[in-house]
């Protein structure tokens, strides 16, 4: 498979999963609640300094993006089910604060402007783990085929950091002006 093709196949399942979450969301709206309360919790409200937003929203990005390119050494498989569940989230947290009654308008303008660029870089990064354990199973020599596709995952790596820096600044300074929470 080329890599266009896993990206947007990648792209396409965080897709499917967001479909799920707001399905999810409808079908059982009490536990989709009381998900995004607990998760609310886990990660805990966003400071008033723009930075502290743009570092913490930054490095918590980076790291699940590399923990997406690693999963694809678990025989290709990682990053799909990484993405489709990420897709889900946004799904189920979509689909409770609209129930409840943000309005449909400020939600797309608070995920949009950022989730343009950070939805396609953790599909990056999925398609780097994904090209690195194919670049093992097809090479004779299976170290060498590590080495190899490590070298071009790390290079999809560092264009998805790129991607996620732009994300966190959209996400810190431009969204919660365009969306009104700031």
């Amino acid at each position: 498979m080329k890599i266009g093709r896993i990206f947007v196949l990648l792209l396409i399942t965080f897709g499917i999963g967001m479909v799920f979450g707001l399905a999810y969301s409808r079908a059982y709206p009490e536990e989709a609640s009381r998900y995004l309360l607990k998760l609310a919790k886990e990660i805990g409200g966003l400071s008033k300094n723009p930075f502290d937003n743009f570092v913490r929203i930054f490095t918590h990005n980076a790291s699940v993006a590399l923990f997406v390119l690693v999963s694809g050494l678990f025989f290709g498989l990682g990053p799909w089910v990484m993405v489709f569940f990420n897709g889900a989230v946004v799904g189920i947290v979509a689909g409770v604060v609209v129930k409840h009654g943000f309005p449909v308008e400020r939600l797309i303008l608070g995920l949009a402007p950022h989730g343009v660029v950070e939805v396609p870089a953790f599909a990056l990064a999925g398609t780097a783990g994904i090209l690195w354990y194919k670049s093992i199973r097809k090479t004779q020599e299976s170290a060498e085929g590590f080495k190899k596709g490590m070298k071009t995952a790390f290079k999809l790596y560092g264009v998805a950091l790129v991607m996620l820096l732009l994300a966190a600044f959209i996400e810190a300074y431009i969204t919660p002006k365009i969306a009104g929470f700031g």
